[in-house]
């Protein structure tokens, strides 16, 4: 046996629930501790004020914590309707539904969404996130 010790690596399973407690917590940094230095983050329904795509670790991070940290959304649960393991090992392609309240206007809101995770050595290269852009302009108002 050897004296240096072997880390763990998460799972495509393992890093979406990782990815999706983040998201209940709004924590931009758990969020991107998931993501590989150069990984890239796609959002090919995009809303207003979101950008199409974050490029890199940092940029996830940076991204986030903005729009987390301005939003008064409250993210409740995700509910999770079904992940699909594909031929490729390290894709996993998850359908859910982002239940949350908008305190402000004491409101509760839902938003669909597929997002599909391309994970090598247990962190994320790829994300492309598919969310309801009229669901999100919505909660916004």
């Amino acid at each position: 046996m050897s004296d240096l010790e072997t880390t763990a690596v998460r799972t495509p399973r393992e890093v979406l629930a990782c990815y999706y407690r983040a998201m209940i917590d709004k924590s931009a940094d758990d969020l991107a501790d998931l993501y590989a230095m150069d990984a890239v983050h796609e959002f090919p329904f995009t809303s207003s004020g979101f950008p199409p795509r974050y490029e890199g670790r940092e940029a996830v991070r940076a991204g986030y914590r903005a729009a987390w940290g301005a939003s008064p959304v409250h993210v409740r649960e995700v509910r999770k309707i079904a992940a699909y393991e594909t031929a490729d090992p390290e894709v996993i392609i998850a359908e859910h539904v982002v239940v949350g309240t908008l305190p402000t206007r004491r409101t509760n809101f839902t938003v669909p969404g597929l997002l599909i995770l391309h994970i090598h050595s247990g962190l994320i290269m790829r994300a492309r996130d598919y969310m309801d852009s009229s669901a999100v302009a919505g909660v916004r108002g």
